[in-house]
């Protein structure tokens, strides 16, 4: 079989009969078109001859048993998209974790295998992430089960509905000791593989994430009556902050530094601003490195603030610690590629960053078309899934968790 050719079938099925109507792909947890993805992916699982069960947090989970007493290595990725997203993102994952077992049908393995297809990964229905992963780390936060949708559905009552047991999360916590590891295959998201010609990449950790809010605040006063000698223009401080991130952010090698909300105040055309709020993001997958660029950031910013006479401060709003890849089951999927296989950090974050708290973990990128993700037009080719599926199948027959 070509298993590449397999997978874009697969994918385009599950892209056409599993989403909500109009462009690209919705398909949000604990909903119809979840339902309907659900037997779609139990269908993947059977043709790989695995026992497949829903767990307890909506996970679809496909098992394959391995030689007595062998510990599990674990396969996953999530099955839910943003709204009009693409074809590939998280569900590719899936796809090819089944297909590799697929391939290796009738090959002895030295452990137990499982699929994960978690239900929600994105955060878009409720304002929290990577439920499935968590409950199986330990780390789940029971409090978020009264989070609500837009519609005012708690996340129990659409857990409850699905057939989920909310209340029985807390003891679905794996055994550290019983498991070998998690492998996930994504697309890059990224165009760092597509750059340098290679289908596949090695990922070599996940890049923490922290979240600051920037306040400058000025003085405020009429457009065409004060003079432009002694304004205290509070978007004037704060545009030139903003043009110096580029600039700081490539100062530290890998660093990724991005405004993506401003408030202005008091947001007439013909006031001066008095008051401007962002948010300033960073990304590392050196938390040290990450700390030491937003403390220069901050120092910067209040050294533009007072230049423009204006006050400044800057608070963190949110923190998530980088996670490396595990270097022992890295090389299994790196002498699977048989030494091809470029490295590079990942920017975005994954179920793997939540499965790192129970077990080692290790990723593999598949090149997707022009960088592009959650977005219709976002591609992987049939080629490279198939090299995907082959790396992984060799992985899958070499691994010895002894």
């Amino acid at each position: 079989m070509d298993w590449g050719e397999e997978a874009a079938r697969r994918l385009t099925k599950i892209a056409e009969t599993a989403s909500l109507p109009g462009p690209g792909v919705t398909r949000l947890p604990f909903t119809e078109e979840h339902r309907v993805a659900i037997g779609i992916i139990t269908g993947w699982m059977e043709a790989a001859g695995l026992a497949v069960q829903m767990d307890a947090a909506g996970t679809l989970v496909g098992r394959r048993e391995g030689p007595a007493g062998s510990k599990t290595l674990l396969i996953g990725s999530h099955q839910d998209s943003v709204p009009g997203g693409g074809a590939y993102d998280g569900i590719m994952g899936v796809a090819l974790g089944c297909l590799a077992l697929e391939a290796v049908k009738d090959r002895p393995l030295n452990v137990a295998v499982e699929v994960l297809a978690f239900a929600d990964e994105e955060g878009v229905r409720f304002p929290t992430a990577l439920m499935g992963p968590r409950v199986l780390a330990g780390t789940f936060d029971d409090g978020t089960l009264a989070m609500q949708d837009r519609d005012g559905v708690t996340l129990r009552d659409a857990l409850a509905g699905f057939g989920g047991e909310p209340d029985a999360l807390a003891q679905m916590k794996r055994r550290a000791e019983e498991i070998a590891g998690y492998l996930e295959l994504h697309i890059e998201q990224g165009p760092v593989l597509e750059r340098e010609d290679a289908a596949l990449g090695l990922v070599t950790g996940i890049c923490g994430i922290e979240r600051l809010e920037l306040r400058f605040t000025g003085s405020t006063g009429h457009a065409g009556t004060v003079p432009m000698e002694g304004r205290q223009d509070a978007l004037v401080a704060a545009a030139g902050f903003v043009a110096e991130v580029p600039g700081m952010a490539r100062e530290w090698d890998g660093l990724r530094a991005t405004v993506g909300m401003l408030k202005v105040s008091p947001g007439a055309p013909n006031a001066i601003p008095d008051a401007v709020s962002l948010v300033l993001e960073v990304r590392s997958e050196r938390d040290a490195e990450r700390g030491a660029a937003v403390a220069e950031m901050g120092k910067r910013a209040a050294e533009i603030a007072e230049r423009a006479g204006c006050g400044f401060e800057m608070a963190q709003t949110y923190q998530q610690p980088a996670v490396l890849c595990d270097p022992a089951l890295s090389d299994v999927l790196a002498r699977a590629g048989q030494g091809d296989l470029p490295t590079l950090p990942s920017g975005a974050t994954h179920d793997a960053s939540a499965m790192a708290d129970l077990c080692p973990i290790a990723m593999l990128f598949v090149r997707c078309r022009d960088g592009v993700s959650h977005r219709p037009d976002e591609f992987a080719s049939a080629a490279d899934m198939g090299a995907a599926v082959d790396v992984l199948a060799r992985a899958l027959i070499a691994f010895d968790p002894a």
